[in-house]
């Protein structure tokens, strides 16, 4: 994969941590982080499909919400050299609507959105 699609993969398990940081992720919740992950980053210049890795990312299994996020960070660092600004607040806005999808946002999700912020 490219820096940017490993980028995208790695907003992707942090979006993914976030939703189910307070619990299982419903079938209703699942379309609905789709469509907010796929409308943010979609992108007509890039020569991949966001919602392949989208799928993807939902369909591994995961131990917990922190090792996906942990993952998911490790990434964003091995690529940063490919993160822009706008890049990072588009990440910030995806990871703001996946927690603001299904009120209330929780105080675990709330925590891993500061922290996310912090370390972008």
């Amino acid at each position: 994969m490219s820096p940017i699609e490993n980028l995208h993969m790695a907003i992707g398990e942090i979006a993914y941590a976030i939703a189910i940081s307070d619990g299982k992720v419903q079938r209703e919740e699942r379309e609905k982080f789709h469509a907010i992950v796929e409308a943010e980053l979609r992108c007509k210049d890039y020569d991949f499909d966001i919602s392949e890795i989208i799928f993807q990312i939902m369909d591994k299994d995961r131990a917990d919400a922190l090792t996906s996020y942990e993952y998911g960070m490790k990434e964003m660092l091995v690529n940063s050299h490919y993160l822009s600004p706008q890049l990072k607040k588009t990440f910030i806005r995806v990871i703001e609507k996946v927690a603001k999808a299904y009120p209330p946002v929780t105080k675990a999700e709330a925590s891993l959105i500061e922290r996310f912020k912090k370390e972008i």
